[in-house]
C-alpha cells in the first residue's frame, strides 16, 4: 500500500501492541520489523529493521502509564526514523498523557502538555494524530498539523445497537465536559442532562447536584478520561437517587489507576465502556461491568485518509 507521501510504514512502540496489530490488520499491512527495548539500566534502544527511505511512517505509541517511558520510546523512535530518511513521520497518539496539564492552576506551575508538544515535535514529527484530546486547545500547542479524532462515532454505534434510544439521557458528569455531552446527545437525539459538582467546605465529601430530570430514564455519561473512578461512581449514585432507571457511562480513555477498576465493579453503574486506546490492565478485563470498545478501524481509516492525502474531518460529519 503506497501513499502520495512514499510507502506507508506502521512502526509501533510497546504501549499498546494489541491496538497496534488491529490497526495495522484494518489497512492490511504488516508492522515494520523494528526492535524497542532496554538496556540493563533502563535506558531505551531503538532499531528500525527495515528500509524506511522516503516512506510515510506511522508510529503508534499512547502515552499512558508508565507515561514517560512510553513518551521516550516514542521520542527515540522518532528519532531514528529522521535519520533513517523517512519521507515524512506522523506520530499517532491515541491516547496524549499530561493533557490534563494544559493551563496553570496556579502559580509557578508548568503547563505539561505544551513541554510533550514541544518535545514530539523537535524530535522531528512532521504530523500529529490523537483521540479526544482532553482539551481541543492542545492543537494549537503543537506548530505542526494535528488531527484530533473522535470516538464519538464508535460509541454512538454502540449505543443505538445495545440501548433503546427513545429513553436514554445523556449526562455530562461536569459542567466542563458539556460541549463533548451535548454533542454525543445531539448524535442520538437524545436530551442532556448535566451534574453540577462542588464542594461546600474543606474537608467535605463534593455534593453531586444533578441539572435536569432524569427520572425514568436511562442515563448515560459521557467523557473523556476515567482516571480514580471516584467521580463516576459519585455520579451515578446522585443520577439513581434522582430516580434514574439505569447508568452507564462511555468514556474514550480508561487509564484506571490504583485500585479503579474495583471501585467500578463494586459501584452502582450499569456498564463502563472505555475504548481501547490505552491497554487494558487484567484488572479491567476482570471486572464484570467494564466493556472494551475497539478503535483500531476509526484509527486504521484516519492513516489511510492521510497517507492518501484525503479529509479526516470528513469521518465525523
Amino acid at each position: 500500500m503506497s501513499g502520495k507521501n512514499g510507502a506507508i510504514k506502521l512502526v509501533a512502540g510497546n504501549s499498546n501492541p494489541a491496538l497496534a496489530q488491529g490497526i495495522a490488520n484494518y489497512l492490511k499491512l504488516p508492522l515494520a520489523k523494528a526492535v524497542v527495548r532496554r538496556f540493563a539500566d533502563m535506558e531505551i534502544f531503538v532499531e528500525i529493521q527495515e528500509n524506511v527511505r522516503g516512506a510515510d511512517v506511522f508510529v503508534i505509541q499512547s502515552t499512558s502509564f508508565p507515561a514517560n517511558d512510553h513518551l521516550m520510546e516514542l521520542l527515540i523512535i522518532i528519532d531514528a526514523l529522521r535519520r533513517s530518511s523517512a519521507r515524512r513521520i506522523t506520530a499517532v497518539i491515541p491516547y496524549f498523557g499530561y493533557a490534563r496539564q494544559d493551563r496553570k492552576p496556579g502559580p509557578r506551575t508548568p503547563i505539561s502538555a505544551k513541554l510533550v508538544a514541544n518535545l514530539v515535535t523537535r524530535a522531528g514529527t512532521d504530523r500529529v494524530m490523537t483521540l479526544d484530546l482532553h482539551a481541543g486547545q492542545i492543537q494549537g500547542f503543537f506548530d505542526i498539523p494535528t488531527d484530533n479524532l473522535y470516538a464519538s462515532p464508535v460509541m454512538v454505534r454502540d449505543i443505538r445497537e445495545r440501548l433503546k434510544l427513545d429513553n436514554i439521557m445523556v449526562v455530562s458528569p461536569d459542567v466542563g465536559g458539556v460541549v463533548r455531552a451535548r454533542g454525543l446527545a445531539k448524535r442520538i437525539n437524545a436530551p442532556l442532562a448535566i451534574i453540577d459538582k462542588r464542594r461546600e467546605r474543606a474537608g467535605e465529601s463534593e455534593v453531586m447536584n444533578v441539572i435536569g430530570d432524569v427520572s425514568g430514564y436511562t442515563c448515560v455519561l459521557v467523557d473523556d478520561i476515567v482516571d480514580s473512578g471516584g467521580t463516576l461512581v459519585n455520579a451515578a449514585d446522585a443520577l439513581l437517587e434522582n430516580k434514574a432507571k439505569a447508568v452507564y457511562a462511555y468514556i474514550s480513555h480508561g487509564v484506571l489507576s490504583g485500585g479503579a477498576a474495583k471501585r467500578i465493579a463494586n459501584s452502582r453503574l450499569k456498564e463502563l465502556v472505555i475504548t481501547d486506546s490505552i491497554q487494558p490492565a487484567k484488572e479491567i478485563l476482570a471486572a464484570g461491568n467494564i466493556r472494551i470498545l475497539e478503535i483500531a478501524s476509526l484509527i486504521g481509516e484516519a492513516i489511510g485518509r492521510t497517507a492518501a492525502e484525503e479529509s479526516v474531518s470528513s469521518l465525523f460529519d
